[in-house]
């Protein structure tokens, strides 16, 4: 029983380096999220900008296990720059005076910010502009 459980972690593991070197970023810039809901897993990838050490959603998938949505999440980040648009986004945080801008992959002005928002509260952050960029 025990290989069988270590298989998965390995699987898990392969992955996530799979992930990781697709989209070229690596140890503390990329965070695996998993939480259970609903007998499924739910996997979000989150990325940390090193520049003003905030953190994003890159994106979510749900599969029934964690092998799943790993594998899930894998097949996104494979083909996500054909399937979305990219968006620049300019805001500052309520604590600083510095303008910042983030870029991010969406299939709409509204989950480009869902994606900036991310896992706080909307009133810490002012947005001043979201730019559907022309495709290159």
């Amino acid at each position: 029983m025990e290989s069988k459980n270590t298989d998965v972690h390995v699987e898990n593991a392969r992955i996530q380096k799979q992930i990781e070197n697709h989209l070229g970023i690596s140890g503390n810039s990329l965070l695996f999220e998993f939480r259970h809901i609903d007998n499924k897993e739910r996997l979000d990838l989150i990325t940390v900008n090193p520049r003003h050490h905030q953190s994003f959603l890159f994106h979510s998938e749900i599969g029934y296990d964690r092998v799943d949505a790993l594998r899930k999440m894998l097949a996104y980040v494979q083909n996500y720059r054909e399937q979305e648009s990219s968006y620049t986004v300019q805001w500052i945080s309520r604590d600083e005076k510095e303008l910042n801008t983030s870029y991010f992959r969406a299939r709409n002005m509204y989950e480009a910010l869902d994606k900036l928002y991310y896992g706080r509260d909307m009133n810490t952050i002012t947005v001043f502009s979201v730019v559907l960029n022309p495709v290159s």
